[in-house]
């Protein structure tokens, strides 16, 4: 022991001489904190290239595992259950994920699923692979133009049907019985929108107009907490949307990937209505999902208390106050 300590007070001097400990001793336990809050997305960033991986090694394998699959038609159906039971097990690790309203969506026929666009759209991935593992139905996605520029996109987007998306391609997604998801606010709401939870959708109605043609049902969608689990840093606001609006891909710094609490709400179906213009059934589906929002969502949201949403007592007591 003495040994140990004559070394710890020479190595201390010799250190001491060339840096001052303390002061580096005091940086390291301030900035640890706030390095991980900026590191924590790159692990979804990291599980969405695992799906990649997962899936390329799928297709390059594809002729050993179709006959596996005792030639199955639908080549991707394998691979797709892989990736999702992936999804699926980290959302109930990580997150205590939940789905609520689920016998909202029809068990076959189509139906467009419009939600509320958080920071990264990780709720959605959880949906997908919830109702493919429950309910082996896979839901049509809408993703940016930007998306399909990224390194491994194109197979993750092939396997599991994201695609820009145009009025007419979305329509024939329906009409062909599919589910298909659409966040009207999309990259705007996801750089832009805070705890507020306030849809920011700019007048767009390119989805009751694909909802009317294809004369399909309207699902509201809001996953509660999305906020609390990964935010925008909270300055240069405006100079991030000059930028945003000049560029047209994410540019505002996320940090987070907090394991708050989420739970996906559907609300009831939105049937189709030929009396309603798209405006009109614009402003109703934008009235439905505040009225989730309102409903499940303490507003401003508040990372603390999502994370203690994860307390099965916390839980208990809100639902007492709110009773």
């Amino acid at each position: 022991m003495e040994f140990l300590e004559n070394l710890y007070k020479t190595l201390h001097s010799l250190l001491s001489s060339y840096i001052d400990l303390d002061y580096s001793l005091w940086l390291y336990r301030f900035l640890t904190p706030l390095i991980v809050t900026f590191l924590l997305p790159l692990v979804f960033v990291a599980l969405i290239y695992i799906s990649f991986l997962v899936l390329f090694i799928y297709k390059l394998h594809r002729q050993v595992i179709m006959r596996a699959v005792q030639g199955d038609r639908n080549f991707w159906r394998v691979g797709r259950k892989i990736v999702a039971a992936i999804w699926d097990a980290h959302a109930r690790i990580y997150h205590g994920y939940e789905v609520i309203g689920l016998e909202n969506v029809p068990q076959e026929g189509p139906a467009l699923i419009v939600y509320y666009h958080g920071a990264i759209p990780i709720d959605m991935y959880y949906l997908n692979s919830r109702m493919l593992l429950q309910r082996e139905r896979l839901i049509y996605t809408i993703g940016d133009r930007f998306l399909f520029k990224l390194p491994g996109w194109g197979t993750i987007s092939e396997a599991f049907h994201v695609s820009p998306g145009t009025v007419q391609s979305c329509v024939s997604i329906l009409r062909d019985g599919n589910l298909l998801a659409i966040s009207p606010g999309g990259v705007y709401e996801a750089q832009f929108g805070d705890h507020y939870y306030e849809l920011l959708w700019r007048n767009r109605v390119g989805f009751a107009k694909v909802a009317i043609e294809a004369k399909a049902p309207i699902i509201p969608c809001f996953t509660q907490n999305l906020r609390e689990g990964f935010r925008q840093v909270g300055i240069f606001r405006t100079f991030f949307m000059r930028l945003y609006n000049k560029v047209r891909i994410p540019v505002y710094p996320i940090y987070g990937g907090f394991p708050v609490k989420f739970r996906t709400y559907l609300g009831k179906p939105i049937p189709y209505d030929e009396s309603l213009t798209p405006q009109d059934l614009q402003i109703k589906v934008a009235t439905a999902i505040e009225d989730l929002i309102n409903q499940h969502q303490r507003l401003p949201g508040s990372i603390l208390l999502a994370l203690l949403d994860r307390l099965p007592t916390f839980r208990r007591r809100i639902r007492q106050k709110e009773e």
